[in-house]
């Protein structure tokens, strides 16, 4: 008798699930989901079931069985019920889950730089099946040649450096410049020779930045001479600045560091590897210009850069180019990984206008920003001398800053100043600056009174550019009474011809 009870029991189940796809017309069942449901949890009918079965009188092993018989039920019954939610949830995610309009941007700027990338591969092939009959009668040219010595090399242009600087010999500096001969002698140069005129603060602000970080920003409206700032640095240098210029599809570390096609088995090496890797053999300084950088988002194909010459020590500035190492690869990139030279800086230039992306906090805080919005004056140099061409090692520079950060400390009555300010921003704005930005001030304000500056000018820039640009994410309706006990504070404190910067930037944020 109880297996036929369980048997019955399972019926009523499998009819109700049966119900659901299909009802016979003579059936007193309802039919469909709803229908089937009802029939699954026939509770009038496993009572009778039970009662019909109770009635036999069951053995104690009638009884253990009939638990079984329950429990499998219920259990196929739960295992049902899970598969049906864990459908219905994937089928109401796939409906209702929209991706973003810049999640498609995004996308489509990807698939526009894969289709860039086959098409160089596509032009490369279509080049060496162009060739092949020249091949056939022994015409060979030199980038062929070179081609064929190296053919096991899937680094073509970095192996040409290592062959280039086999003996080389670093170049030394016999003449004793400080800094302020090296901001003056460079804006002479600059508009002597290049017909490229900028004030001297700003110069000063460059050169002082070079001592706070690997990044600087040049920001402003276009046509004011952002590019033509870093590049003039270059000539004078006798050392030309590599160019970047940054397209719309940038998106990740490919862009800047290259990446190994697996279809031709060499790696594609971008103009800046080259660059770099050529740096860390030269004892030079080296100025890397991102043109436009912001056409695209630097958070995107720049954060491995950001992060990594954010390492206090510069032994840890290293980037992985390849997950495995070959033997005939670059003597320079070692274990597939690759050490960032120390002497050279990445100078991003960026306009803000619509057709941009803003930078974010990320970009800021480890980057110098240096706001250039008008051209400067023109002035003459008259018979003034200057050099051209000077070979600045990077050893000697940074002699220079540490001189400058042991001669020009920040003043004692400066700092405080600071902290105090830290307390204003801290209660009124809810805004504090922490250790990064000190560090940077720390070793910015000393270089920029080396180079002729006024320390306090120099706290101004700092203020204005790094601490007081985060309350434009503020609501500027609910703080401008505060923006304006801001200014009277910085008057009162710093006196009232000084940080004229910071209040030009207060008022401007007020209006």
């Amino acid at each position: 008798m109880v297996w036929e009870f369980i048997l019955d029991f399972f019926k009523v189940f499998v009819e109700g699930v049966i119900s659901i796809f299909y009802t016979k017309n003579n059936s007193n069942n309802m039919g469909g989901v709803f229908g089937g449901i009802i029939e699954i949890f026939n509770i009038n009918e496993y009572i009778k079931l039970f009662t019909d079965f109770n009635a036999t009188n069951p053995t104690v092993f009638d009884w253990i069985l009939f638990i079984f018989g329950i429990i499998l039920v219920l259990t196929v019954l739960v295992g049902l019920i899970f598969i049906t939610i864990l459908l219905v949830t994937k089928i109401t995610n796939r409906i209702f889950s929209k991706e973003t309009n810049q999640d498609l941007i995004d996308e489509i700027a990807r698939l526009r730089s894969d289709l860039k990338r086959s098409q160089k591969e596509k032009e490369r092939l279509l080049k060496y099946r162009s060739k092949g009959k020249e091949k056939l009668l022994g015409i060979i040219d030199e980038e062929d040649k070179e081609n064929h010595i190296n053919k096991d090399c899937r680094f073509y242009k970095l192996i040409k450096i290592d062959e280039k600087y086999k003996n080389y010999n670093p170049v030394s500096l016999d003449t004793e410049y400080s800094l302020e001969n090296i901001c003056n002698d460079f804006r002479l140069f600059a508009a002597k020779e290049l017909n490229l005129y900028y004030d001297l603060k700003t110069v000063r602000l460059f050169f002082s930045a070079l001592a706070a970080s690997r990044i600087i920003v040049l920001q402003g409206i276009s046509g004011t001479g952002k590019t033509s700032l870093p590049y003039a640095v270059g000539k004078w240098l006798g050392n030309d600045a590599t160019i970047v210029s940054v397209q719309p599809f940038w998106r990740d570390r490919s862009e800047i560091f290259g990446y190994f096609n697996e279809f031709t088995k060499k790696y594609n090496e971008t103009e800046l590897l080259k660059q770099m890797y050529e740096a860390r053999y030269r004892n030079e300084l080296f100025l890397t210009i991102i043109d436009e950088a912001n056409i695209a988002r630097v958070e995107y194909y720049f954060a491995e850069m950001l992060s990594v010459l954010e390492m206090p020590s510069a032994d840890d500035w290293v980037v992985d180019i390849t997950s495995n190492s070959w033997n005939n690869d670059p003597k320079l990139i070692e274990e597939g990984r690759f050490k960032l030279p120390i002497n050279m800086w990445y100078v991003l230039t960026i306009n803000n206008d619509d057709s941009t992306f803003a930078l974010s906090d990320k970009v800021y805080d480890r980057a110098i920003p240096i706001s250039i919005n008008k051209r400067a004056i023109v002035f003459d140099v008259g018979d003034k001398s200057y050099s051209k061409n000077l070979k600045i090692t990077y050893e000697y520079l940074e002699k220079l800053f540490v001189k400058a950060r042991n001669q020009y400390k920040v003043k004692d009555e400066n700092i405080k100043l600071l902290n105090s300010l830290s307390d204003y921003l801290i209660k009124h704005f809810n805004l504090s600056f922490g250790n990064r930005i000190i560090k940077q001030i720390v070793e910015f304000v000393p270089v920029f009174v080396a180079c002729g500056g006024d320390e306090l000018d120099a706290l101004d820039y700092f203020l204005a550019n790094k601490i007081l640009r985060k309350l434009e994410s503020y609501n500027l309706a609910y703080i401008r009474n505060e923006i304006e006990g801001l200014i009277t504070y910085l008057s009162k404190h710093f006196g009232k011809t000084h940080m004229k910067e910071s209040k030009e930037y207060l008022n401007k944020l007020k209006k």
